[in-house]
């Protein structure tokens, strides 16, 4: 097999006006990849599918190693042995299937995780055990009320978002997520068709380069607030997250429960802080709560 790319040039027919004509665009790649896990010792390995999720091509060990932190399967760099695309003899997406090779001394339990996943996936959440699986996996505690970040930094992060969004410029498809510093230095980008894979692919590459957890650290997201990404951002240790569009209800619960900050509907200089204003500086948490 081919090793998919992040775009795909396609023709299309263009309609302007009154004007119409065939073209080439460029279209943001959407591929299936398996994440699965390797347990036991070298000589007689277990191999467990954990997930199929849709996403962009590449970084693709970066999705599967911010997947299993975030996914509370591993808590330290060095319980991933190795992270692989699978080669086996006969298979034909060989560069959709990740194996991470987890050491033989991390606890590992398919039956407990396989109930967790679908407590988490995006066809439905019960609130209350979520919040329970989160509890158990956010290991991280948020330092209270760092950083602070002043507004005119914090509105500025969707754009600076934006303008470092190739893929996006190129397709006008694909969602991204930031790790800014407290200046509002962006330091790390991840694009893909999934908000929660950019998110799992940006917490992946700081837990590869052992930089977790982020705690000194915003994460900007280019669409809402969802439960899954405050999880996973949870789980970083992160504790803001700047979102463009809106939060949910349960986004705001967990930002509450874990002391963290959430802003949401971050554009054109302005913001809403649904959680954690002790965090934002020049005013803001020196205003009565009542």
């Amino acid at each position: 097999m081919k090793r998919p790319g992040p775009t795909i040039r396609a023709k299309v027919w263009k309609i302007r006006s009154e004007v119409a004509a065939e073209e080439t665009d460029v279209i943001a790649a959407e591929e299936p990849m398996e994440v699965r896990v390797e347990t036991g010792k070298e000589s007689d390995r277990t191999t467990t599918s954990l997930s199929v999720t849709m996403r962009t091509p590449g970084n693709d060990f970066e999705l599967a190693a911010g997947f299993l932190l975030t996914e509370g399967i591993v808590v330290r760099k060095r319980d991933i042995v190795r992270i692989e695309y699978c080669t086996d003899p006969g298979i034909a997406q060989e560069y959709n299937i990740v194996s991470a090779v987890i050491r033989t001394d991390v606890a590992f339990q398919a039956d407990r995780l396989s109930r967790h996943f679908y407590m988490t996936s995006s066809c439905g959440v019960c609130g209350k055990t979520s919040l329970e699986a989160v509890r158990v996996a956010a290991r991280h505690p948020m330092p209270p009320g760092s950083p602070r970040v002043d507004r005119e930094t914090i509105a500025s992060m969707p754009e600076r978002l934006r303008q470092d969004q190739a893929l996006f410029s190129e397709t006008g498809g694909l969602h991204a997520a930031g790790l800014f510093d407290d200046h509002g230095k962006l330091l790390s980008l991840r694009e893909d068709v999934g908000r929660h894979n950019a998110v799992d692919k940006v917490i992946g590459e700081a837990f590869l380069a052992d930089r977790v957890p982020l705690s000194d650290r915003i994460l900007a997201v280019s669409g809402r607030a969802s439960f899954e990404i405050m999880q996973k951002a949870a789980v970083a240790g992160v504790p803001i997250v700047v979102a463009v569009g809106a939060p949910s209800s349960l986004a705001v619960s967990l930002a509450d429960e874990f002391g963290m900050t959430l802003v949401g509907f971050a554009r054109a200089g302005r913001f809403n802080v649904y959680a954690g204003r002790e965090r934002v500086a020049n005013g803001l948490a020196e205003m009565d709560p009542g």
